[in-house]
């Protein structure tokens, strides 16, 4: 929990605290497993290439090269982004703040075009999307420009490389998961050898890139070996409260920001050179000194007022180490998980007006924190301690204190790769069937629209595996997962209730999504 306000907040909820969240025996002693690595954001489990990097991030530049570029336009930055700034957004604002004061975008790599396809860093990561980017966005760009802005590239932004974009028309059906659902493709070779524990029996492959083996798998089957690559489509991730992060990408694979921002250039710009140290350096401090969080909404006004703690600037205050709060055990500084990570509205659950707006998101903070949910059948948790049924809450896997994300790396699936995942809109994506041919899963089927981790890896026990991401800021970011598939924040609670037999009640799911919307 962070400092500010800590004592009343304990006050005010004081006679609320629950027990112990593990179902039998399983507890603390077990964590070790789930901690073991290094203390910072990254992988284990990448394998490593010839020049040093990440072997995935080899291969996916050499592809990103091989296909050239068309010589278009560059999209123009604003000349400057303020010390705060406010975006408009369906709740009311959000507001961006640098703590160390405005920066001008004429000198910062970040806004420049440093490959050949006239993308910047800033081209899938938007101020007014809390600096990642929106399907609104991406079809406005469409209609001013025909499809030919900087994001529509046929590397990544496209279904597939192979896609026809000779026309306006023919370029809306190849960009159709980056308009509709903000979702751009990811491609990595699986691993060789032993490492990789499971076979590709089977893909349903609406565009057609993980079965031609110029793009994708050079071999699969129920009776043939695994080689090749695979495309998975994904959501851009903010590059805002950055300091907070434990794992870099859905899948945990970049080891520091760094290697995040150099192939970020060799691959979605198509740079045919790394960035230089000075250009990286300015990136990663740029992306570090970046703090996003609604600051005023529409119904309750500004989020900082009369006791709340919301908006940016409180968030870049916040307290942080990682392994801080966390729920198995691990924090380093000795200090036990606290259920109730999530304060920043806590003093409006006094306001005088029972029924009213701020009540409310009060009143939806505290669900977050308390409302029971019994834990089932989630990889990465469940199975690593050995217990059928966690009884925690949110804040089991959120537990980072006002910011959400796991606070040590803990990728795990919770079941939005399922094709038929409740209240999610999977359609579009591609389905694979999964056979471990070894390891502690030999035997068993998976069937995902997304490996996750595991392509990374290798491992059974990774299929499905991602992270949990930062919660600041959503209101300006929709679609949400991984994948896109929840439209909104009403789906995101549906699938939840759905998922784990939570039990909402109507006043509680609409409280606790007026919270979310107020991150």
């Amino acid at each position: 929990m962070s400092v500010r306000g800590q004592t009343s907040v304990h006050q005010m909820r004081a006679g609320r605290r629950a027990a112990a969240f593990l179902a039998g025996g399983a507890g603390v002693a077990i964590a070790a497993s789930l901690l073991a690595g290094p203390a910072r954001a990254g992988t284990d489990d990448a394998p490593i290439g010839p020049s040093g990097r990440p072997a995935w991030a080899e291969h996916a530049t050499g592809e990103a090269m091989r296909l050239g570029a068309p010589g278009m336009t560059v999209e123009e930055p604003p000349p400057v982004i303020p010390k705060f700034a406010r975006f408009p957004n369906s709740e009311g604002h959000l507001g961006t703040y640098q703590p160390n004061g405005a920066t001008e975008t004429a000198d910062q790599p970040f806004f420049q075009p440093l490959g050949v396809n006239g993308r910047t860093c800033q081209t899938c990561h938007q101020p007014a999307s809390a600096w990642t980017i929106t399907p609104s966005l991406i079809r406005d760009a469409f209609k001013q420009t025909g499809g030919t802005a900087p994001i529509f590239r046929p590397v990544d932004g496209a279904v597939c490389p192979s896609a026809d974009v000779s026309t306006p028309e023919k370029r809306e059906s190849a960009y159709s998961l980056l308009l509709n659902k903000g979702l751009i493709r990811v491609f990595i070779p699986l691993p060789a050898g032993p490492a990789l524990q499971f076979s590709i029996v089977d893909v349903t492959d609406p565009y057609g890139c993980n079965t031609d083996p110029a793009y994708g798998l050079t071999s699969y089957g129920p009776s043939a070996p695994t080689a090749g690559t695979v495309s998975v489509y994904r959501r851009p991730l903010p590059t805002t409260n950055m300091r907070f992060l434990t794992a870099l990408m859905w899948d945990g694979r970049e080891p520091s920001l760094e290697s995040q921002a150099t192939d970020a250039v060799r691959i979605h710009m198509q740079s045919p050179a790394d960035p230089t140290p000075d250009q990286l350096a300015q990136i990663v401090g740029f992306e570090s000194g970046l703090y996003s969080a609604q600051i005023v909404s529409a119904e309750a006004g500004r989020l900082n007022q009369d006791g709340a703690a919301g908006g940016p600037v409180a968030l870049s205050r916040e307290a942080f180490h990682v392994g801080i709060n966390d729920v198995l055990g691990g924090d380093p500084s000795g200090a036990a998980f606290d259920r109730d990570a999530m304060t920043d509205y806590a003093a409006w659950e006094e306001t005088g007006d029972p029924q009213g707006i701020r009540a409310m998101v009060a009143r939806g903070e505290q669900i977050f924190n308390e409302k029971p949910i019994a834990i089932t059948g989630v990889t990465g948790l469940n199975d690593q301690l050995g217990a059928a049924t966690i009884n925690g809450t949110c804040t089991t896997c959120h537990d980072t204190p006002n910011v959400g994300n796991h606070s040590v790396k803990l990728p795990i699936n919770i079941g939005v790769v399922a094709p038929d995942a409740a209240e999610l809109d999977t359609t579009g994506l591609p389905v694979f069937v999964l056979r471990c041919d070894s390891g502690p899963l030999a035997g068993q089927s998976f069937r995902v629209t997304d490996p996750g981790k595991a392509l990374v890896s290798g491992a059974c026990a990774d299929i499905g595996k991602m992270k949990g991401p930062i919660l600041r800021g959503l209101a300006a970011r929709a679609p949400y997962f991984h994948n896109g598939a929840a439209p909104d924040l009403d789906h995101v609670v549906d699938f939840y209730n759905a998922r784990f037999g939570i039990g909402l009640s109507n006043e509680e799911r609409a409280a606790l999504i007026a919270f979310l919307r107020k991150l």
